[in-house]
C-alpha cells in the first residue's frame, strides 16, 4: 500500500470539519452532554490516528533513497520501501518506510532509528499506559479497561511480554541513579526487611484430576523479602508518651504531641530470590546513601531468627531493633488469654504491660508471666502462651532497649515495610484465585517498584535509551544521555521477500 501525504491531509481537513459540525450542527442542538462528549472522544481519536499516519508519511518521504554507508564502509543500495503496523495510543497506524539491503551483507531501516521505534508494533506510550495499569490492577483488567476507552485491543499475553521486556532494564536503571542529595536526607538512616507469601504454581504439575483431594493445591506461596531504605529525623520520645499515643489515651489539650516526622527519600524493592539477594541488593542501596550527614544507622525486624541473623552479619554497623508491634502483637494474644478479648481491664493492662517494655523492664515482665505459667491454676492455653511470649522476648532482649531507641529519637515500629507488605506485595499479587509463576511475578514487582518509588517516567527514558543503543548502536539525540556502554549493531543476513509478499518489520535485521 502507497501512502499518500496530500490525500491524509483532505482527509485530516475532513475529519475536522466533521468534528466542528458534530458540536455546532442542527443535531448538536437537541443533543446532551454525554453523547457529544463520547463521540468527540472517539472522533478525536480518528483524528489523532490520521494526524499521526500523516507524521510518519511525512518523515517516509522525506528520507533519502541513495545508497546509505554503514559503519565498514561498505554501501547498501535502497531495495524497497516496506510496510509497519504502529499501535498507538489513538490506534493502529498503518506506513511505509525505505529499506536498504545487499546480499551477503544485510538490510538496515533508517527511519526506525530516526523515530527510535522499538522491535514490536505497541508504542512507548501505549506500553507505559498499560504498564503503569498492570503494576496496579489485574492484567484482564487492564486489557478491559484499554478495549473500553481506547478501543485498543491488547491481549493479557501481549501485556505480560511487555512488561517483561520493559522490567529488564530496572536493576541497571537503580545500579546508575545518582542517590538523593544530602541535603534531602535526614540523620538517621533505617532499614527494614519483611516477608509475603506470594502464590505461585507449583513447577512440577500433578495428573490432572477433576477435583482436587483434600490438602491439595494447584500452587503454594513463595515468600516475596521486601525491603526498604530510608531517612528520617530524630523524634526523642518518652515511654508514656509512646503509650498515650498507641493506645490513644487522653492527653492534655494545652501540650498536644508534635506530629511524628516523615520518612524521607524512601526506595522499596521485593523479590522471590531469596533473602540473601534481598539483602545483597539493599546493601548497595545502603552503601550508596552513606555520608556525614548520617549519624545514627537503624535496622527494624520483626522476630524472624533467620532474617534478624543475616541482617546482624550483613549491616554490622546498624542497631538491630525489634519492631514494637510485633512484641505488642504477642503482649494482646497473653491479654486475650489473660482476660478476654472483650473484659473492661484488658486495655488497661496492655497500656500497663507496654509500658512496662517501653521502660526497659522486660526481664521483670519475662519473670512475671513464667512466674504466672507454674503456677497450677493457671489453665493450659494460658500456659501455653505465657511461656510462648516470655520465650520470644527472652530470645530478643538484645533488640528491645527501647529506652535508649526513644531517647536517641530512633523509630522503633516498621509500619513503613508492614505497610508495603501489604498494599505492594499483597494487595497485587494475592487477588483471589491468582498464581503466577516465579519470573512472572519477579517482572511484575520490579516495575511495581518503579511506579512506587516515583521513578516511572525517569525510568521509562532510560528504558528508551538504552533499547535505542542496543538496536541502533549510538544513543538519541532527542532522549536524555545516559551512562552506558555503547553495543555495536551487527548487520544480519537477510534474503529480499519476492515482490508481492507482505513481509514483516519483525523479520528485518534491524540489530542482532
Amino acid at each position: 500500500m502507497t501512502f499518500n501525504s496530500q490525500e491524509i491531509i483532505q482527509d485530516v481537513r475532513a475529519q475536522f470539519e466533521h468534528m466542528l459540525d458534530f458540536v455546532t450542527g442542527e443535531q448538536a442542538r437537541r443533543a446532551n452532554a454525554d453523547h457529544i462528549e463520547r463521540g468527540l472522544f472517539k472522533l478525536l481519536l480518528s483524528l489523532g490516528a490520521k494526524l499521526l499516519q500523516l507524521f510518519f508519511v511525512m518523515r517516509s518521504q522525506a528520507c533519502s533513497r541513495q545508497a546509505i554507508r554503514i559503519e565498514t564502509g561498505q554501501e547498501l543500495p535502497y531495495h524497497r520501501d516496506t510496510p509497519r503496523e504502529y499501535i498507538s495510543i489513538f490506534g493502529k497506524v498503518s506506513f511505509e518506510r525505505p529499506y536498504f539491503y545487499k546480499p551477503g551483507i544485510g538490510g538496515q531501516v533508517p527511519l526506525d532509528a530516526e523515530l527510535s521505534l522499538g522491535e514490536d508494533c505497541y508504542s512507548d506510550l501505549v506500553r507505559e499506559v498499560s504498564e503503569y495499569l498492570g503494576v496496579y490492577t489485574v492484567y484482564g483488567k487492564t486489557s478491559n479497561i484499554l478495549e473500553r476507552l481506547l478501543e485498543l485491543n491488547l491481549s493479557t499475553r501481549a501485556l505480560q511480554q511487555n512488561i517483561a521486556e520493559d522490567a529488564a532494564d530496572v536493576e541497571a536503571y537503580y545500579a546508575q541513579k545518582p542517590p538523593p542529595s544530602p541535603e534531602s536526607e535526614a540523620e538517621i538512616l533505617v532499614i527494614q526487611s519483611d516477608g509475603k507469601g506470594v502464590p505461585v504454581i507449583l513447577d512440577e504439575a500433578s495428573e490432572p484430576s477433576v477435583r482436587l483431594g483434600k490438602g491439595q493445591k494447584h500452587g503454594h506461596k513463595k515468600e516475596a523479602v521486601v525491603t526498604t531504605v530510608y531517612t528520617i529525623k530524630t523524634a526523642p520520645r518518652t515511654p508514656e508518651e509512646v503509650v498515650a499515643s498507641f493506645f490513644e489515651l487522653p492527653q492534655d489539650p494545652q501540650s498536644p504531641a508534635p506530629e511524628p516526622p516523615k520518612p524521607q527519600n524512601k526506595h522499596i524493592w521485593a523479590t522471590l530470590d531469596g533473602k540473601e539477594a534481598a539483602l545483597s541488593r539493599l546493601s548497595l542501596q545502603v552503601a550508596r546513601r552513606q555520608g556525614d550527614h548520617i549519624q545514627h544507622k537503624v535496622a527494624l525486624c520483626d522476630g524472624c531468627e533467620a532474617l534478624q541473623s543475616r541482617i546482624v552479619a550483613q549491616f554490622s554497623d546498624f542497631s538491630l531493633v525489634l519492631d514494637f508491634i510485633h512484641a505488642s502483637e504477642y503482649l494482646w494474644d497473653v491479654a486475650n488469654c489473660l482476660l478476654g478479648e472483650t473484659h473492661p481491664d484488658r486495655l488497661d493492662w496492655m497500656a500497663d504491660q507496654t509500658l512496662r517494655i517501653l521502660s526497659g523492664q522486660t526481664q521483670q515482665v519475662i519473670a512475671d508471666f513464667r512466674h504466672m505459667a507454674q503456677n497450677s491454676e493457671t489453665k493450659a492455653a494460658l500456659r501455653t502462651q505465657l511461656n510462648k511470649t516470655a520465650n520470644y522476648f527472652e530470645r530478643n532482649l538484645p533488640f528491645m532497649d527501647y529506652p535508649t531507641y526513644l531517647a536517641n529519637g530512633w523509630p522503633i515500629a516498621s509500619g513503613v515495610i508492614e505497610g508495603a507488605c501489604r498494599h505492594f506485595v499483597k494487595d497485587r499479587c494475592e487477588l483471589s484465585g491468582m498464581r503466577w509463576n516465579q519470573t512472572g511475578a519477579e517482572n511484575l514487582l520490579r516495575l511495581r517498584a518503579v511506579a512506587e518509588n516515583d521513578d516511572w517516567d525517569a525510568y521509562h527514558n532510560y528504558r528508551k535509551q538504552l533499547r535505542h543503543i542496543r538496536l541502533y548502536g549510538s544513543p538519541h539525540s532527542s532522549l536524555e544521555p545516559i551512562e552506558v556502554q555503547v553495543i555495536n549493531t551487527q548487520l544480519t543476513v537477510l534474503e529480499p521477500v519476492p515482490s508481492g509478499r507482505r513481509s514483516s518489520y519483525l523479520q528485518l535485521p534491524l540489530a542482532s
